[in-house]
């Protein structure tokens, strides 16, 4: 599962490889928002697209639409194999696509010969370009106001395990190109999943181990991404 990742640089950093025309519809600051250990049921910088324009704006990372309310906890990612046929997404999978764009994620692996110790990897591209993770949810209402069910998910995949884990379950990190076409409000449900499917391959990314102290949500600053030897 992909359950941490860091959002940390200026929101046009992430909207202009995008290169979308429409226009934005929320202000947007020039400060970096600095968050190296965003952990689920927090709220996130998400951007998405309505016939309105674009939307730069935060989320809550976890969602459960209104029937299973109080029956299971929110969740924080879908499966690329069940996500557009399953029924906890039904009522999200067409309307609600949106990204989450993020400068890296976390990944943890037990040691061979401690299991319950676990060293956790940061994992990025090698160029040191933004990434595009694929979400769905459930969005504000017309009217600006949160609802009870908003909240997004995160699409992992697992073809070929995680970055460093085999075990684990990786992010879709979508190219710029793609998540412009992924949040295009027009874009009909078989062309999404075509989408997904041509997330950016393994040979982009690079990854390094850094300090445990990133397991700890209250933990932030730039040295939780630092490489440790």
């Amino acid at each position: 599962m992909c359950g941490r990742f860091a959002q940390y640089r200026v929101a046009w950093d992430y909207l202009a490889p995008i290169g979308l025309d429409a226009p934005l519809r929320s202000e947007v600051t020039p400060h970096p928002i600095n968050r190296y250990n965003v952990a689920p049921r927090s709220q996130v910088m998400t951007i998405r697209r309505d016939l309105d324009g674009l939307r730069f704006e935060p989320m809550l990372w976890g969602y459960a639409p209104f029937w299973a309310k109080g029956k299971r906890p929110p969740t924080i990612n879908a499966r690329l194999e069940t996500v557009a046929t399953s029924r906890f997404f039904r009522n999200v999978w067409q309307t609600g696509r949106c990204v989450v764009p993020a400068d890296g994620w976390y990944e943890w692996v037990a040691d061979p010969a401690e299991p319950k110790r676990k060293q956790p990897y940061y994992i990025h591209r090698r160029d040191g370009e933004p990434l595009y993770f694929a979400c769905i949810g459930q969005f504000p209402r017309n009217d600006g106001q949160p609802g009870e069910e908003d909240g997004f998910v995160i699409i992992t995949a697992d073809s070929e395990g995680g970055m460093v884990d085999i075990h684990d379950r990786r992010p879709v990190v979508l190219s710029p190109e793609s998540a412009a076409e992924w949040l295009d409000p027009e874009m009909e449900a078989g062309q999404a999943e075509r989408v997904l499917l041509a997330s950016e391959p393994v040979g982009l990314f690079s990854w390094h181990k850094v300090a445990k102290e990133v397991g700890n949500v209250r933990n932030e600053g730039p040295g939780l991404v630092a490489m440790i030897g």
